[in-house]
């Protein structure tokens, strides 16, 4: 994904990235989503999206609601309360009235309440308001609902200017609603449309003004729904406010019925795992292929297939489910031939799609754009691993042409040169420079500051497809062919041996970021050599060295390991990848460590998450935040504009627990091990309930001893076996 990268107008950029400005508002505002629909607003529940504020609704890269706002007598509400409740289904909001002077009657502040609560359904807005009078005395005052539609892109939104823009039709209006609609210069029109349960007394393009009248102790509820939709689509149907809810609490249960659940000692670390559980089904979107992780709000709330497959990677212990609908989905959006527009060649996984206008009309490249190096081979690793967790080889045999076409491209289109590194150089005029995890355009430099030339191969990328054949190996072996398995096995060693030989460097202790055109390392202390112990392309005699560089003072901030060393040239704490802090990169290098068998650095970016959680509101962990040093009794700073919900940091948790619990799932055997478990200190038991293994499961109680972990098995269905590990190695 694309964020900000040093600008000199003296060169052309195509880096997409999002300009900060101080009217963004994501930290600290309220967040729903359900599938392509998403809402930022305020903490009063208000949407005054002003210069480049992010606040309103969207849908399918739009923006069909741009103000929102509730006024007594026109004055703003005061703020009691406000909320997304634990299971992230509803907005919850207590107003109250300022000081009001009505006629020659004062009424004072904090005697009338105003409960708002709202929820997105299926296309749609619903809220009911509650209003009671705290008076003593009959009341009557105006209540006033302000609204607005701008429809603006997501892309014009973060800061992509736009020379023209599509045409504002006349609002249509009747007794109880108001339809605003748009034509955008796609050909499609998109419409807003405001249906009040209760009339008006006066009803604008923009406004609705109601006059309520109210007895001593008296209350009176009304609803309002927001209909949002391109013309063509179908009219929903009326539903209120009551049966919306209704439907949603009923999707919660089916949805929660299968997974695993994980209990602990700690109340904090209970609601930590619970939100992130509950921003994951919020990010995940329905599809014809299953349930799809989008990556981000406000920013990224589409498909992306690196953050997709990784978010489905973390998750797989927890919910395979979501694997699988990655899986279908991104086997069904595989390119087919070259386009270089697009950086589409054969068998390639996609980088992300976008259904807005911009991206419609190519303004901007990521309507279906393939610019990512990593997204292949890391599909087929998701593959292998839901096989050996689920032992499912339905789907495997369902998306097998996929993972060949994916397997033929890592051989003809991944290696450009024939040297066997995968490598990427952009095809696109408009596309991404960077197209591996860190895209920002200045994210791979060498030691002295200068920028890579290309075409570019990252060490972690060679891990992937390290990782692919190994899996490819695995599959092949269960479909009965021997053959092809031992031919991926061979590839896969003698990448090992290759990649050891041209990356690692003496003298940083560490393998290097990248190799550039030139095949030069770029020999730059990163994050990235991380990635390398998660795939086990790094060789076992170098691991040792590599988890303690990880630990060192200029790598690890305190609150995680940072994208890079505060000794490199480029480091800045407040950059999008050159010093910050990401839970997801530091999830995969806990659970690269522990692949290992090494705890220390797993155990102590759980802790250190755990109480960056507890500062963050909602215990939400942010996509990032800055690499500035860790200080007593600071919470980390914040990135400004990181995305919040974000799917592969409401993942990491549960990456954390399974690294620091050496966990492993073998369908095929059917057996979960436990290598040197250990628990952190703020926890002394934990319970993983309905652990799936294959299609049985076991449930399981950890207790935390001075130098040890007892476990139990509370139950177990089928021949599920336990081991449990206790090496010494470090």
């Amino acid at each position: 994904m694309q964020l900000e990268a040093p600008f000199d107008p003296h060169e052309e950029s195509h880096d997409h990235h999002i300009v900060g400005s101080p009217s963004h508002e994501t930290e600290g505002g309220r967040v729903l989503k359900h599938d392509d629909a998403f809402l930022i607003v305020s903490r009063l529940g208000e949407i005054q999206a002003a210069g480049r504020g992010e606040q309103g609704i969207y849908f399918r890269g739009t923006r069909y609601v741009s103000r929102l706002r509730v006024r007594f007598a026109r004055r703003p509400s005061m703020l009691l309360c406000s909320s997304v409740l634990e299971n992230n289904l509803l907005l919850a909001v207590d107003l109250s009235n300022p000081e009001m002077h009505l006629g020659d009657r004062l009424i004072p502040h904090g005697t009338i309440h105003l409960a708002r609560r709202a929820l997105l359904r299926d296309g749609a807005y619903y809220e009911r308001v509650s209003l009671r009078n705290y008076t003593g005395g009959g009341v009557d005052f105006p209540l006033t609902i302000e609204f607005d539609a701008d429809f603006a892109d997501i892309f014009e939104v973060r800061g992509t200017p736009r020379l023209k823009r599509g045409e504002r039709k006349d609002a249509v209006i009747s007794a109880t609603a108001v339809r605003l609609p748009y034509v955008g210069l796609d050909g499609v029109e998109r419409s807003t449309e405001f249906t009040f349960s209760r009339r008006p007394e006066r009803l604008s393009a923009h406004e609705a003004t109601f006059e309520f009248s109210l007895d001593a102790m008296a209350e009176l509820d009304f609803e309002w729904q927001i209909v949002f939709r391109p013309v063509e689509r179908e009219q929903p149907r009326s539903v209120d406010f009551g049966a919306a809810a209704h439907s949603a609490h009923d999707a919660l249960d089916r949805d929660q019925g299968d997974e695993t659940r994980v209990f602990s000692s700690n109340g904090h670390f209970n609601r930590w795992l619970e939100r992130s559980r509950a921003d994951l089904r919020m990010l995940c979107t329905a599809t014809e292929y299953g349930s799809y992780p989008y990556a981000g709000v406000p920013w990224f709330s589409t498909v992306f297939g690196r953050d997709g497959i990784l978010t489905a990677l973390q998750m797989l212990w927890v919910d395979a489910r979501m694997a699988a609908g990655v899986l279908r989905f991104l086997g069904a959006h595989q390119a087919l031939s070259l386009d270089a527009d697009s950086d589409a060649e054969p068998g390639k996984i996609v980088h992300e799609m976008r259904q807005g206008e911009m991206a419609a009309l190519r303004e901007v490249p990521f309507g279906r754009y393939y610019g990512s190096i990593d997204s292949t081979p890391l599909y087929v690793m998701l593959a292998a691993a839901y096989y050996d967790v689920t032992g499912d080889l339905g789907l495997i045999r369902e998306i097998w042409p996929a993972l060949e076409r994916a397997m033929t491209w890592l051989d003809q289109y991944g290696d450009q040169d024939g040297d066997g590194f995968v490598e990427y150089g952009r095809r696109s005029k408009d596309g991404l420079v960077q197209q591996g995890w860190k895209d920002s355009q200045d994210s791979v430099s060498h030691a002295d500051g200068t920028l890579a030339d290309g075409p570019i191969a990252l060490c972690e990328v060679q891990g992937y497809a390290y990782a692919a054949r190994l899996g490819m190996a695995r599959l092949s072996a269960a479909l009965g062919d021997d053959v092809r398995a031992a031919q991926c096995d061979r590839l896969a060693r003698e990448l090992q041996a290759r990649f050891d030989a041209a990356f690692w460097c003496d003298e940083l202790g560490l393998y290097a970021l990248a190799l550039d055109g030139k095949k030069q390392p770029c020999r730059v202390r990163s994050s990235n050599v991380g990635h390398c112990l998660y795939t086990k392309i790094a060789l076992p005699s170098r691991a040792r060295e590599i988890k303690a560089r990880l630990l060192s003072d200029d790598l690890f901030s305190g609150w995680g390991v940072r994208t890079l060393a505060t000794n490199e040239r480029r480091y800045n704490p407040m950059s999008y990848h050159n010093g910050s802090v990401w839970p997801h990169d530091n999830a995969i290098i806990a659970l690269g460590c522990s692949e290992y068998g090494g705890r220390e650095l797993p155990l102590r970016v759980l802790e250190s998450f755990y109480e960056a959680a507890s500062f963050a509101e909602f215990q939400r962990l942010p996509e990032l935040f800055c690499g500035f040093l860790r200080r007593p009794g600071q919470e980390p700073i914040r990135y400004p504009v990181a995305c919040l919900p974000q799917a592969w940091a409401a993942a990491s948790p549960f990456s954390f627990l399974h690294a620091v619990l050496g966990l492993h799932i073998n369908a095929r055997d059917k057996r979960v091990t436990l290598s040197r478990p250990q628990l952190p200190s703020f926890l002394e038991s934990l319970e993983i309930r309905h652990l799936r293994v294959g299609k049985e499961h076991i449930d399981l109680r950890l207790v935390r001893y001075p130098e040890d972990v007892a476990v139990t098995v509370l139950q177990a269905s089928g021949s599920v076996d336990l081991a449990v590990l206790k090496s010494t190695a470090s």
